[in-house]
């Protein structure tokens, strides 16, 4: 499915949670509504989707105000523990993260707005705030049940959100803070991967504590979201780790200076031959006579276009130019990290100001210049 030609999938982990669901509120929704165990269980679906809905709205917010920011968005997907928006790209400046992260909650704010004002268009305040706590002996409309129930998980979802613990919408809201304020990424990222940390270590004491005096199930589901935020605010840590001890770092400093490149007037078949047959490499950065780097040509194009009978057309026919491969030698090796094209293609090549290729950058490359400073 997509929504603003942004595409939302569901993992099967959230299908199990649905049902789930609805296993465990079907008697709450029944004993508040009364009448037919149909009603109940139509509410209870009808119910259990809406709030996945109000889940998909904040994500959109997020990828929305994302895209406008200049990221790319890759998608959304829904999983047992909510949503999560999957981007493409790095913040600029701490108030494009601030206004991406932000924007998830400035949406759950406004669902739990519309769905008390309804509820007051319905019944009267103290009516529906009785509902919405789940006070027992209360009874109410269908429309009344569904609105409280909206309302009450969004407060918990918004509540839990804003936490300033890395991952979370909180954990990113604070990292932009800090990251004003000290003009450093690196100590924002490490500053809330620290307090993520502390944070899934408290909630998961919460769990367990509920779990060994109840046996409620509110326990295992504490621990569960404990463990997703402490692999994030872990990884977080370890990445802010990494930034410090690289910092000063640019690409020019671990860079190949003398590189293989494909002369963009040599014949397919020659290149293939000369080049993609000795090295085995699955693609070539392509220069013209005064080494400005044109585009790359890769193993799969170049066989399909000798395959179709055209062996003599030249590199530059058959470039592929639109890759995300380029990168100023000037730029930090942060932000090469970050990069999508090193990620995609394993590889960056490096230009000047002019658009001279002056070097390639391989993970392999980036590893051994890392050892030292990771001490691996």
């Amino acid at each position: 499915m997509r929504l603003f030609g942004i595409r939302i999938g569901v993992g099967i982990s959230w299908f199990l949670v649905l049902f789930l669901y609805i296993f465990l509120f079907y008697n709450y929704f029944h004993e508040v509504l009364g009448g037919s165990r149909a009603t109940a269980y139509l509410v209870t679906v009808a119910s259990v989707l809406s709030f996945f809905v109000s889940l998909i709205l904040h994500e959109l917010g997020h990828a929305l105000v994302a895209r406008r920011n200049g990221l790319q968005v890759a998608g959304i997907e829904l999983w047992a523990l909510g949503g999560i928006t999957r981007t493409i790209g790095t913040f600029e400046s701490p108030g494009a993260e601030f206004r991406v992260a932000a924007a998830g909650p400035l949406v759950t704010l406004g669902i739990i707005v519309l769905s008390v004002a309804g509820g007051y268009a319905l019944a009267d305040s103290g009516h529906f705030v009785d509902v919405a706590v789940g006070r027992s002996g209360v009874h109410a409309t269908p429309a009344l049940v569904w609105l409280s129930w909206v309302a009450s998980l969004n407060v918990l979802v918004l509540v839990l959100n804003l936490v300033p613990a890395f991952p979370l919408d909180g954990g990113q809201i604070a990292h932009a803070l800090i990251w004003r304020v000290t003009d450093n990424r690196n100590r924002a990222t490490r500053a809330t991967g620290r307090t993520g940390q502390g944070f899934a270590i408290l909630l998961g004491a919460a769990g367990m504590a509920l779990l060994g005096l109840s046996g409620s199930i509110s326990g295992i589901w504490l621990i569960l979201i404990a463990g997703f935020i402490y692999q994030g605010a872990s990884m977080a840590v370890v990445q802010g780790s990494m930034g410090k001890r690289i910092e000063g770092l640019t690409v020019a400093d671990v860079m190949d200076r003398q590189p293989v490149t494909i002369p963009a007037d040599l014949r397919l078949i020659d290149a293939q031959e000369q080049f993609f047959g000795r090295y085995r490499w699955p693609w070539f950065a392509v220069v013209d006579p005064a080494r400005h780097f044109l585009g790359v040509i890769r193993s799969e194009r170049l066989n399909a276009e000798i395959a179709a009978g055209r062996p003599a057309l030249q590199v530059v026919d058959v470039l592929e130019d639109n890759l995300p491969v380029r990168i100023e030698e000037s730029q930090t090796l942060e932000s090469l990290l970050r990069a999508e094209g090193l990620g995609r293609l394993g590889a960056m090549v490096a230009v000047d100001g002019d658009g001279v290729l002056q070097g390639v950058i391989t993970v392999a490359q980036i590893r051994q210049a890392l050892r030292p400073a990771a001490g691996i």
